[in-house]
């Protein structure tokens, strides 16, 4: 247990004896009865219990049911209770979902005011994008665009640049504290080293189900999203170098204007209360088969920086999964950045996914061709829920590389991708289905290549 200290609707609050896995969520209904932030699904997806959570880099929609109190260490959260002035007027988001009538049953409403406030301080203006994590099982989906839109141009509330001004508690490690937060690369390697068994937390929105629906007891714990020089995506000669901290919504800012499948793929990633606290590091450091992020990477050439206190390594990041459940990473090693070499935009990615929006990949490909005069100079290929693993289609490459782009290349490419990869089946798809997605995946690039237009970024089940 230790104190945990920020601001709470523009109120410096510190919070003693705090364990590690309390949550945002609880912690506003049970302590402070706060009771406007809602319990949905408690595990990230229906945004009920969405909050504005600001800091030095700007204000973000955040999922509270996920979120561990010790990650709010000096940072500014405002609820539902908080967005109206204090002379009690109704921010312009809440005044515009009453006006608009955007309230049906009311259980989703706060969240989504607190989703519409952080774009609305933000400047974002895609509101379809802005509630995809925002679930209203009223279908009352038009009057709550109709607000958005009318709000979008308002003033925004006092407190937001109230909040700006006055200064954030300052971050703690006291002695004996359950927890350790790190405020830099070299911090956390020295620690880590000397607690190995210890778990490290980024975004939390994977380790927070572990807690939220396993009832699991995590041990040790580091919090590390607030490790400063891990937060940078540097641009050099050859290569993007993107910290391990650096969150889906950054690296989706920072890639898309280069690798513009990527960005299509990143911005279904989840939802905008996930994507603005999940972080690539994260993404690739579960080493789940079915993660997003690595096959996309793997595709174009990434290597993998790791550090165990001050050794540190590299290796390309398909040779980081082993098997299932198992990483190329040792005791007291974290995932330092990622490596990224720069080249044309030849990446083409395809998500295939029951939902358009917040939703797992049932099968993910990436494919990154190069041609000369029809003929196929270069491939790299990789595919998520393909494998126990994100897995590169070797087999399938050899069969590219020296053909013409034709369809007997094609044909042979596709029976190559049986050699490559022996699929399962489970609740998402099943083996056969997988390996007839990942076929059409390949003829959609081809046909690309062709100046056909396929929206191979919106695959869909």
């Amino acid at each position: 247990m230790s104190d945990v200290a920020f601001l709470l609707n523009g109120t410096p609050v510190r919070v003693e004896g705090v364990s590690p896995t309390r949550t945002l969520l609880d912690w506003l209904r049970e302590e402070r009865g706060l009771t406007g932030t809602k319990e949905g699904c408690n595990e990230g997806d229906c945004g009920a219990c969405t909050v504005v959570v600001s800091d030095e880099a700007g204000a973000r929609a955040l999922n509270a049911c996920i979120l561990f109190l010790p990650q709010l260490q000096g940072k500014s959260i405002r609820t539902v209770e908080g967005f109206a002035d204090e002379d009690g007027r109704l921010s312009p988001v809440q005044q515009a979902m009453t006006e608009c009538h955007g309230s049906q049953c009311g259980f989703c409403t706060p969240g989504i005011v607190a989703s519409l406030t952080a774009a609305a301080i933000s400047g974002a203006r895609d509101h379809d994008r802005t509630l995809a994590g925002n679930l209203c099982r009223c279908t009352g989906y038009a009057p709550i665009i109709r607000a958005a839109e009318a709000s979008q141009d308002a003033p925004l509330p006092v407190w937001v640049s109230a909040d700006r001004s006055k200064a954030l508690p300052p971050l703690l490690n006291p002695p004996g504290a359950a927890w350790f937060a790190p405020r830099s690369a070299d911090e956390l390697a020295a620690w880590y080293l000397a607690n190995p068994e210890a778990r490290l937390i980024a975004g939390a929105t994977d380790v927070g189900l572990w807690v939220t629906k396993g009832l699991k007891d995590l041990g040790p714990v580091a919090f590390i999203s607030g490790v400063k020089d891990l937060q940078r995506v540097e641009e050099t000669g050859d290569h993007f170098r993107i910290g391990a901290m650096v969150t889906i919504t950054d690296l989706l800012a920072a890639l898309s204007p280069h690798f513009a499948s990527l960005g299509a793929m990143l911005s279904r990633y989840a939802s905008v209360q996930v994507r603005n606290a999940a972080t690539i590091g994260g993404n690739i450091g579960n080493g789940s088969p079915i993660g997003d992020s690595p096959p996309a990477l793997i595709a174009l050439g990434a290597k993998l920086h790791l550090r165990r206190g001050e050794e540190r390594r590299s290796l390309a990041l398909e040779e980081y999964f082993i098997e299932y459940g198992r990483q190329d990473r040792r005791p007291g090693e974290f995932i330092e950045w990622i490596e990224i070499p720069k080249q044309p935009d030849t990446l083409r990615v395809a998500k295939l996914s029951k939902r358009f929006d917040q939703d797992i990949s049932a099968v993910l490909g990436a494919f990154n061709l190069t041609t000369e005069a029809g003929v196929i100079a270069s491939a790299r290929i990789a595919f998520g829920g393909m494998a126990g693993t994100p897995k590169r289609a070797l087999a399938t490459e050899e069969a590219l590389i020296g053909q013409p782009m034709t369809a007997a290349t094609l044909t042979r490419a596709q029976a190559a991708l049986e050699r490559d990869y022996t699929p399962l089946s489970d609740m998402r798809a099943s083996a056969a289905y997988r390996m007839e997605a990942a076929k059409g995946m390949l003829a959609r690039v081809f046909a690309e290549h062709q100046g056909v237009t396929t929206n191979l970024h919106e695959v869909q089940a």
